[in-house]
């Protein structure tokens, strides 16, 4: 292949051509026209010729003891391959993603309705599934212990843990602990057990290798925590296991933790051969983890002109049977607490407590959705003791850059949060609903027919949330990329290659933007993420863009050096040289000539490990130290019309202002601001696990309720693009802060509508129309 020799004297007539679908563009979604059309193939879609069926048998009590279990029925079924149990767990009996705490299946002990008890593979699932039910389990059923705050207090509490029921407690201590205001407001709260509710269950194909290890194609959120975890109890080298990410149909924080993973792994590598597992939808709500039930008590002082002296706080969160992230999720409650306000005195407490109920874990907001109902609850209640507007309450104290957190810590990026609510105040409402005609499909109840109108009230609400993006406390958080650069056909050809998970976010879509951008070229195609390239770490905390994002970057920043290297030796010039529309070009000489003659037969490859600025741990007793990489913020302007007579809910709108940063996929900004909304509405109003003594009740999606295409109101939204100068773009994580503002936005909204306290989310009927 011919390669230029010598730069030009002038610049050529070539132009650059732009390159489309990069960064600030919205590109179609390789995967959206496969889901939209039912095309997609998800870890349940999975499949091979000679696999098994996996099937799991789970207790059917909250804490018991195991006196017997006996296999024989399940031996003798037709078609059972093998029936396992704790004993032939290979490796390490224990995992977990915080602290290993969680045995690969009950041993001596269940600690909650739904722990695997025994494993089984069959040649048909439905032969799985009767082989699980001829296990025959003898208990001794225990007492459960299901309240957080009596686990960590109550001295006749039963100890679920060696170390005590305790998982973690944090302080938080800033100013002057006995400070005195001259308004005081007072409220306890609480929020319901949320669930993730995503549409794909838990499924995967395990396949046992020649080399005596384990393939897992598996739907996750973090391929490499899941291969340490499952090497591990494998007793093999992380080497042969290998991971590879299947469809996921959704995850919001439940596909953090292990589910079937290990069993999958074990049956495959006793029966040498490929088996797979998928949940029903009622073991899906027994296999994963939930949103945190939450008890708080808080109190705000202020001054008579509104602004607040002091936040003391005590929360408590529901941990159930098992760590998971609850320590995690304590720090962003204890730590955003006060919410993005200024209080110079705050002292708060939140502990994290085991109990017999279902394992609670990662779900979007992560400890600042609990927190936020609470504080934003109490911003209303001290706007109603001053006689000031809920907004202006807030703007009064409103954080802003350059504000001290209650750890201590500056904020030194954008915070416009009295801006964004002066934005969202400022949106026009929706208009009154008509007097003299009604469409049923626009009222509370809707076509049910329950109401023309009559005893319904319109009530409007403000929420503001804050949030956390990526992993804080010091933890080493970082994302690995591998780029590689050739000419294929003619074309310049860009493969990215991380390990992180794509959920439904559309982060295979911004990989490929960014390096569009990068290295000016127009194609670009992403390898399938598995555990071949270093870790991406979690799709959580908000932290993929900027971090899988900034890795992306960063290998692309490297890539185009030593392309430009080879453009300088070749083409015999100096001076600054960039890639623009598949062009080498010279700010001098202009366009000198095309990537893909420069580079011929080369093939540049790189892989680079991407870092965050450090964050430290926090003091154990003091809570503080610079303990987040980042915060974003969400508010939210909701309107209500509620019956109150039969304590029915109708959100006619749900508009919001999120500052993101930089808008690198403005159409995927806008519909991750809607998908979060629609969280935090199906918390307000719908979503909650029904735990009694321990057993959930509802574990369907006849009885659990999501909302729909109906439920959700038309959303004004407004996106701010404040670049935080730390971040790669600017950038802010988008996915979390709308579900954090949404709820209490709408049960403020039901407040002023109805002249309820309503303490607790989400709002029952009941709560509204005062019966049981």
């Amino acid at each position: 292949m011919s390669r230029p020799t010598k730069a030009p004297d002038k610049a050529p007539d070539r132009i650059t051509t732009p390159i489309t679908g990069g960064v600030g563009e919205s590109p179609l979604r390789p995967d959206g026209t496969l889901k939209v059309k039912g095309e997609f193939a998800y870890s349940s879609d999975l499949w091979m010729d000679d696999m098994l069926w996996g099937a799991t048998l789970r207790s059917p009590h909250p804490y018991a003891r195991i006196v017997s279990i006996d296999l024989s029925g399940a031996w003798q079924t037709p078609g059972v391959h093998t029936v396992m149990t704790y004993d032939d767990v290979p490796g390490e009996k224990l995992f977990g993603l915080e602290h290993t705490d969680q045995p690969v299946m009950a041993h001596e002990v269940v600690r909650y309705q739904g722990e695997a008890v025994a494993i089984v593979a069959a040649d048909h699932p439905e032969t799985a599934r009767r082989a699980v039910d001829k296990i025959v389990v003898e208990y001794e059923v225990l007492e459960p212990l299901t309240d957080a705050e009596e686990a960590v207090f109550a001295t006749d509490a039963p100890t679920l843990h060696p170390g005590g029921n305790l998982v973690r407690h944090l302080p938080i201590r800033r100013g002057d602990q006995h400070a005195t205001a001259d308004v005081v407001v007072r409220g306890e709260y609480e929020v319901g057990m949320q669930d993730q509710a995503f549409l794909g269950p838990e499924s995967g194909l395990a396949v046992p290798a020649e080399d005596g290890g384990v393939d897992l194609y598996i739907a996750t959120q973090w391929l490499h925590v899941d291969q340490k975890q499952v090497a591990k109890c494998l007793g093999l080298p992380n080497d042969k296991v290998r991971l590879m990410l299947a469809g996921v149909g959704g995850a919001f924080g439940a596909r953090e933790d292990l589910s079937m993973q290990v069993h999958a792994s074990m049956l495959a590598l006793r029966t040498g051969r490929p088996v797979k597992i998928v949940y029903s939808r009622e073991e899906s709500f027994f296999g994963h983890v939930h949103r945190h039930p939450a008890k708080l008590y808080y109190e705000h002082g202020a001054t008579r002109e509104g602004r607040l002296v002091y936040v003391k706080a005590r929360m408590f969160l529901d941990g159930g049977a098992y760590a998971s992230s609850t320590g995690a999720v304590v720090a962003n409650a204890a730590t955003l607490g006060v919410g993005p306000y200024e209080a110079p005195n705050v002292t708060i407490d939140c502990w994290g407590a085991y109990t017999n109920n279902p394992p609670c874990g990662a779900m979007r907001g992560f400890g600042a959705v609990q927190a936020a109902f609470a504080y934003e609850s109490q911003m209303d209640r001290l706007a109603a003791e001053l006689g000031l507007d809920p907004v202006e309450v807030r703007v009064r104290n409103a954080m802003a850059e350059g504000t001290t957190m209650p750890t201590g810590q500056v904020v030194d990026s954008a915070a416009p949060v009295a801006e964004m609510l002066r934005r969202v105040e400022a949106m026009p409402l929706p208009p009154a609903a008509p007097t003299d005609s009604y469409d049923l499909r626009e009222l509370p109840g809707g076509v049910s027919n329950t109401t023309h109108g009559e005893g319904v009230v319109r009530g409007i609400g403000y929420g503001i949330g804050i949030k956390n993006v990526c992993f804080s406390e010091g933890f080493d958080d970082f994302s690995t990329a591998r780029v590689r650069l050739e000419v294929i056909a003619g074309e310049p050809t860009a493969m990215v290659h991380t390990a992180a998970a794509e959920v439904g976010q559309g982060l295979v879509t911004v990989q490929a933007q960014i390096a569009r951008t990068e290295l000016g070229v127009e194609r670009v195609t992403i390898h399938p993420a598995d555990t071949q390239v270093g870790s991406g770490g979690s799709t959580s905390a908000s932290r993929q863009t900027y971090m899988t994002g900034g890795a992306v970057k960063a290998a692309c920043e490297k890539v185009r050096g030593l392309l430009l290297d080879i453009a300088r030796e070749r083409l015999h010039v100096e001076g600054q040289l960039h890639l623009d529309g598949g062009k080498i070009v010279s700010d001098r000489h202009g366009v000198l000539a095309d990537l893909a003659e420069v580079l011929g037969d080369e093939v540049i490859d790189e892989t680079v490990e991407w870092r965050h600025r450090p964050t430290e741990a926090l003091d154990p007793t003091t809570g503080q130290g610079f303990a987040h990489v980042q915060y974003a913020f969400a508010v939210h302007r909701a309107v209500v019309d509620v019956d109150v007579d039969l304590g029915l809910v109708r959100v006619v709108a749900l508009d919001c202002v999120q500052d993101v940063g930089k808008a690198i996929n403005p159409d995927a900004v806008v519909g991750q601001i809607h998908g979060g909304s629609a969280q935090g509405l199906g918390l307000a109003v719908m979503e909650e696990i029904q735990v009694r003594d321990g057993k959930i009740r509802n574990p369907s999606f006849t009885d659990y309720l999501i909302p729909t295409i109906l439920d959700m109101p038309p959303m004004k939204v407004d996106v701010l693009e404040l670049a935080d100068p730390h971040a790669p773009y600017g950038l802010r994580g988008v996915g979390e802060p709308p579900t954090i503002s949404s709820t209490p936005a709408i049960v403020a909204a039901i407040r002023a509508a109805t002249g309820l306290a309503i303490p607790r989310c989400p709002v029952r009927p009941e709560d509204i129309t005062g019966t049981a």
